[in-house]
C-alpha cells in the first residue's frame, strides 16, 4: 500500500482549520468572550503574548492536517474506498480517542471549569471534522 497524500487537501485543511479557530475564539467569535472569562486571559495578555501563540496554532494545525490526511489515506486503503465519510470517521475517531480524552483528563485534574472543557472539546470536534472535509473531498 502506498501512502498518497494530496498536498492541495492539506493546504485547504490548514486554511479551514485557521478559519475555524478564528471564528471560534476571536473576541467577536462564537465563544471568545466566554473563553476569556473562563481562562482569565485578557486582551492585554494576548497582546503581550505576541505572535508566539499564533505560531503554535499554525504549527499544530499543520500537524493535524498531515495526521488526518495520512490516517484518512490509510483508512481508505484499508476499506478500499476514498470518500468523505471515511475522512469524517477518521476525524471523529481521532477527536474522540486523542483530543477529547486527553483534554477531559487534563481539565479534570487541573479542576478547570466544565464549560471550558466543553468549549475547547467542541472546538476540537468542529476543527477535526471541518479539516476532514477537504481531505475527504480532495484526497
Amino acid at each position: 500500500m502506498e501512502l498518497s497524500i494530496s498536498w492541495l487537501a492539506v493546504v485547504v485543511a490548514i486554511v479551514v482549520g485557521m478559519a475555524i479557530a478564528w471564528v471560534w475564539y476571536s473576541d467577536w467569535g462564537l465563544v471568545g468572550g466566554t473563553w476569556r472569562k473562563l481562562t482569565g486571559v485578557t486582551k492585554e495578555d494576548s497582546v503581550r503574548g505576541g505572535k508566539g501563540p499564533f505560531v503554535v496554532l499554525a504549527a499544530s494545525i499543520l500537524v493535524t492536517a498531515l495526521a488526518l490526511a495520512a490516517a484518512s489515506c490509510i483508512a481508505s486503503g484499508f476499506f478500499g474506498a476514498d470518500s468523505l465519510w471515511v475522512a469524517l470517521a477518521v476525524g471523529l475517531v481521532a477527536w474522540l480517542g486523542f483530543s477529547l480524552s486527553t483534554l477531559a483528563q487534563h481539565n479534570g485534574f487541573e479542576q478547570k471549569p466544565w464549560r471550558l472543557t466543553v468549549i475547547n472539546s467542541a472546538y476540537q470536534l468542529v476543527l477535526f471534522l471541518g479539516m476532514a472535509v477537504p481531505i475527504g473531498l480532495l484526497q
